[in-house]
């Protein structure tokens, strides 16, 4: 299965802006989804699993998906799920091939932290942080990224607030 990444539109079948009953029909697929919440601190939030790639779907207090984070399977795990972003599966590819891709797109990169990478004004947001054994690259981090989000296109917006 591959899982089509089109900030800020959708992160494969789920899409920001979408209401909880219809991001429960979207991930049905993928077998019965935990809810999480409401708390008195926290909306409501979904996880599942799709073929070992991690599904977190976050809720507003309208009860609308905020954001869509999808997690690479695990030191030693493999799934036959690829998440693609332009064609590179953001987990298998190399995080500096991704962000090449990003920025022949035109999107301003905002990697000051690189260890969590940000598109603004567009939304995909990148981790490679884990504790887990990986391969990494010159500055210590993980080759791939290890996590992605896709949210509304503002999402980010308070990191450029300085």
């Amino acid at each position: 299965m591959d899982l089509l990444l089109t900030p800020p539109a959708a992160a494969g079948p789920v899409r920001p802006g979408s209401t909880y009953e219809e991001v429960l029909v979207a991930v049905r697929p993928w077998g019965g989804p935990r809810v999480l919440g409401p708390t008195s601190r926290r909306a409501r939030r979904l996880m599942c699993d799709a073929d070992g790639i991690g599904c977190t779907v976050l809720f507003d207090t309208r009860d609308r998906a905020a954001a869509v984070e999808l997690w690479w399977p695990g030191e030693g795990r493999r799934s036959t799920t690829r998440v693609l972003l332009d064609g590179r599966d953001v987990f298998t590819s190399a995080a500096g091939d991704v962000l090449a891709g990003l920025r022949e797109r035109g999107w301003t990169v905002d990697a000051a932290d690189p260890e969590n990478v940000v598109v603004p004004g567009v939304s995909p947001g990148f981790t490679r942080r884990t504790s887990q054994e990986v391969p990494r690259d010159g500055q210590g981090l993980p080759v791939s990224f290890t996590s992605v989000l896709v949210a509304g296109p503002d999402h980010y917006d308070f990191r450029s607030v300085r």
